[in-house]
């Protein structure tokens, strides 16, 4: 698979790691679920990222689930892996298995704790010797790990080659990206790709501030998929009326501490995962909320066709 380059664009679907009840890998969903977003439009996928749970997998299984799903991609698309980690040793072992299995690139963060400017650069600069000549993405999310990564501070990281993608889910993060797309227009700046996340609460706008498309979990990727290809084509008012469709399902998935329980449940309501079930400790849905999504998602269904109720 060729290695993951600043061109990059469209939508990278953030991947679950599916389990069993009993709290297994179940590697048969992992095969439906990557064969689901492809088949939806993926232009590339993410695991082990936040949403894959990845801190509640040991070595061996992030290594066994990783090979598992470049297995069933065959190729086919790009696919990213959460390398981030607080020490070097794990991430350089991560990444290194997951390269040689044909991963195309690696996702790093900034460990939380960090304290100034040249601290969090220094950090990613290791980071990015830990990884070796793999290409990486900068997930810029200070709510997750409480580090601000202004755009003087990106500029500086940009200056390695190997930095090819910013995923950018600072909040409020739309000046953000019209900051980093005109330094590089100015010539000050490599153009690197720009994905949006967040869940996908602002892809219209992302996409109009000058972002290359999208890296998040949403349960209906078919829907981000087409915003993409409608705002490509100038036609912001459908991609808007079209996004603004499955607004109250993506905030419904957005809660903080039932997101991603939500979102595995709409996979499995979806055919895509057998199980919604996160590994413990986790939330799990009360009958009430299970009782919401699927009013939602009956709504969606009469108004988009891609939508199974």
């Amino acid at each position: 698979m060729a290695q993951l380059t600043e061109t990059a664009r469209g939508v990278f679907v953030i991947a679950p790691t599916p389990f069993t009840p009993e709290g297994a890998l179940d590697l048969g969903s992992t095969d439906r679920m990557v064969e689901a977003y492809l088949a939806a439009g993926a232009s590339g996928l993410t695991i082990l990222g936040i949403m894959g749970e990845a801190p509640k997998l040991d070595a061996a299984e992030a290594v066994e689930f990783t090979a598992r799903v470049l297995r069933r991609v065959d190729g086919r698309v790009p696919v990213v892996v959460g390398v981030s980690s607080p020490g070097f040793a794990s991430m350089a072992s991560l990444s290194r298995s997951a390269m040689d299995a044909g991963a195309a690139g690696v996702m790093i963060a900034p460990t939380p704790g960090l304290k100034g400017d040249d601290a969090v650069v220094s950090y990613i600069a290791g980071a990015a010797e830990a990884v070796g000549e793999a290409p990486y993405v900068l997930q810029d999310y200070p709510q997750a790990n409480g580090i601000f990564m202004s755009v003087e501070m990106i500029r500086r990281m940009a200056e390695d080659p190997r930095l090819v993608m910013v995923k950018a889910e600072d909040w409020p993060g739309l000046d953000k990206i019209s900051a980093l797309r005109r330094l590089s227009d100015e010539g000050r700046m490599r153009r690197v790709s720009i994905l949006g996340g967040l869940g996908g609460q602002f892809l219209p706008e992302e996409l109009s501030r000058g972002a290359d498309g999208i890296m998040t979990g949403y349960g209906v990727p078919e829907m981000l998929v087409r915003v993409c290809e409608m705002m490509a084509r100038g036609e912001r008012d459908a991609a808007q009326d079209l996004f603004d469709l499955h607004l109250p399902l993506i905030r419904t998935e957005l809660q903080p501490g039932l997101g991603l329980a939500v979102r595995k449940y709409v996979l499995m309501r979806r055919g895509i995962i057998a199980s919604d079930a996160l590994r413990r400790p986790g939330p799990k849905l009360s009958a009430e909320t299970r009782a919401e999504v699927d009013y939602l998602l009956a709504r969606l269904a009469a108004r988009d066709p891609v939508v199974t109720p």
